[in-house]
């Protein structure tokens, strides 16, 4: 047993002929947020200070689907959701429909910790981030000039989409890719574990591309986007009906509990066999300090790191960055 941490950067089609200006900042990102969450595990912080801590880190990357770098809705907002849960105790909460706070895990943290509540949303949330004096911004803020033509194109396409890569169909009918090859994927996420096997686990994002106003998607859903118990902690990502229909983190932990599963055959299971091809991706890990990062996406952005000095950081399923 020793500690273990893996984070995700979102699951999707992405593509390997994705250019290095668009791939590196994300690399790197995943490095950066990685070492963030190692140092804070050897200074014996509790694993959802961690997990916390390494996804506040990548809502303040543009490059991800999550914070600054949430997708807009079909009116050209942004609407996003965060949870968190943890093992030990198995509390919980969740937000979604925010649209002024920077750091939507760290209120979602805060509606477990001060509220009778686990789930608060769209005018309720912000309010409450208003009577707690989380940091807030205008919701200008949050706008990139990239995620507004994301938006251009899914309305020109009359689709709703997980990320940038999927083709479209124009006028003649022919599949055209999106401009620049790009990839930003639906969601953000972190688990960890201490050297006593305490778990847990956050996971924030900004939703879809020109989803519809009002739409929650499985981030916040405690089950479907984000689980974590005394036996292992999961944060999901992908298409958040699909994770959602399948119950995905918490059937990780299911068929541990009741079928005797290990973390990687559990994970396995729930990807591969129990979910649509194309669909999800998750991390995870479990009270022994093992990882488990299945996807069966084309690739999804994640990276881990064990006490024993195991890390990795990859993108698609035999490439290994380092």
């Amino acid at each position: 047993m020793g500690w273990a941490i893996a984070l995700h950067g979102g699951a999707g089609d992405i593509p390997l002929s994705l250019p290095p200006e668009r791939r590196q900042p994300r690399e790197e990102a995943l490095r950066h947020c990685l070492r963030i969450g190692v140092e804070a595990l050897k200074a014996k912080l509790p694993p959802l200070d961690v997990a916390e801590l390494v996804v506040r880190e990548l809502e303040n990357i543009p490059q991800f689907n999550a914070g600054r770098g949430s997708v807009l809705t079909s009116e050209g907002t942004v609407e996003m959701e965060a949870s968190v849960m943890d093992g030990a105790t198995m509390n919980c909460g969740a937000v979604s429909g925010l649209t002024t706070v920077v750091n939507a895990v760290s209120l979602a943290r805060l509606v477990m910790e001060k509220t009778p509540h686990i789930y608060l949303a769209f005018q309720g949330a912000e309010e409450f981030a208003r009577q707690q004096g989380v940091e807030t911004v205008d919701a200008t803020h949050f706008i990139t000039a990239e995620n507004i033509q994301r938006l251009k194109q899914a309305k020109e396409a009359n689709r709703v989409q997980i990320d940038y890569t999927q083709p479209i169909q124009n006028d003649s009918k022919k599949e055209t890719p999106l401009a620049s090859g790009d990839s930003q994927i639906g969601t953000v996420g972190c688990v960890a574990v201490d050297g006593d096997g305490n778990l847990a686990s956050a996971t924030s994002t900004g939703g879809l591309v020109n989803k519809m106003v009002g739409r929650i998607g499985d981030t916040p859903v405690i089950g479907a986007g984000t689980y974590a118990d005394a036996r292992c902690a999961v944060s999901a990502t992908g298409k958040g009906e699909a994770i959602i229909r399948g119950t995905v983190a918490r059937d990780v932990a299911a068929l541990m509990e009741f079928k005797g599963l290990s973390l990687e055959e559990a994970a396995n299971c729930v990807v591969h066999e129990r979910t649509p091809k194309g669909t999800v991706g998750l991390v995870a890990v479990s009270s022994k300090g093992e990882v488990a990062m299945p996807f069966n996406t084309t690739g999804m952005f994640r990276a881990c790191a064990t006490e024993d000095g195991y890390s990795e950081i990859a993108i698609w399923p035999a490439a290994k960055i380092e």
